[in-house]
C-alpha cells in the first residue's frame, strides 16, 4: 500500500477548513438538540489542534462524543451536522496511507455537512451542491495537494457517494494561481 506525506501543517489547514465546512451546518443539529454541547466541543477541539495544539486523547474522544450525538438526535439534518463535526475533530488522525478510505477522512467534513444542509430543505440537492461549491473555493492549497496524493473517488450510487465524488473532483480540478490562492480571491481582497 502506497503512503503519502502528512505534514503537521497539512493536518491543521485540513481541520481549519473542516471546522469552517461544518460550522455552516451546526446549527442544524443546535436547533434540535439546544443542550447538547458535543458537536459544538467537537469544532472547538479542531479549532484548538489547528492553531498549533496537539492531538490529545482529549480531541479524539470529542470527536466520538460528536458521533454519539449523532446516534442520539432524531432529524435526519441534525444527524449529519452531528456527523460532520465528529469527522472534523478526526481529521488529524488520518493515516498516511493512499487509500479511498483515507480520502472520506479528507472529504467527510465537507460532504456531510452538506447532506445536512440537503436534508434539512427536503433533499433539495441544489443546496448540497452550492455547499459543495463553497467547500471547494474555500479548501486551501494543502488540502487540495492532499488528496490529490490519494486515489480518486468513484461516483457510486447513493446521493452521499455523489457528494464524495463530486468533491473530491472538483478539489482535483480546482484551479489554483501560483501564489496559491483560490483563483478570484487576490481580485476580492481576501488575500
Amino acid at each position: 500500500m502506497d503512503e503519502v506525506t502528512i505534514s503537521e501543517e497539512d493536518r491543521r489547514q485540513l481541520g481549519r477548513w473542516a471546522a469552517d465546512c461544518v460550522e455552516r451546518a451546526l446549527p442544524l443539529f443546535e436547533a434540535k438538540a439546544p443542550s447538547d454541547p458535543r458537536p459544538r466541543e467537537a469544532i472547538e477541539g479542531i479549532r484548538t489542534f489547528a492553531g498549533e495544539g496537539k492531538r490529545t486523547a482529549k480531541l479524539r474522544s470529542v470527536a466520538w462524543a460528536a458521533n454519539a450525538a449523532a446516534r442520539d438526535v432524531e432529524d435526519p439534518a441534525a444527524t449529519a451536522a452531528a456527523r460532520a463535526a465528529c469527522h472534523a475533530a478526526a481529521t488529524p488522525y488520518i493515516h498516511p496511507l493512499a487509500t479511498p478510505h483515507q480520502s472520506k477522512h479528507v472529504l467527510g467534513p465537507a460532504v456531510y455537512a452538506a447532506l445536512a444542509r440537503e436534508l434539512a430543505t427536503g433533499n433539495d440537492t441544489v443546496v448540497g451542491d452550492e455547499e459543495i461549491g463553497w467547500a471547494v473555493e474555500h479548501a486551501p492549497p494543502a488540502v487540495r495537494e492532499l488528496l490529490r496524493r490519494m486515489p480518486a473517488r468513484s461516483p457510486g450510487r447513493s446521493r452521499l457517494d455523489t457528494l464524495y465524488y463530486t468533491l473530491d473532483a472538483a478539489l482535483r480540478h480546482y484551479p489554483g494561481r501560483a501564489d496559491g490562492l483560490p483563483v478570484g480571491e487576490a481580485e476580492r481582497g481576501e488575500a
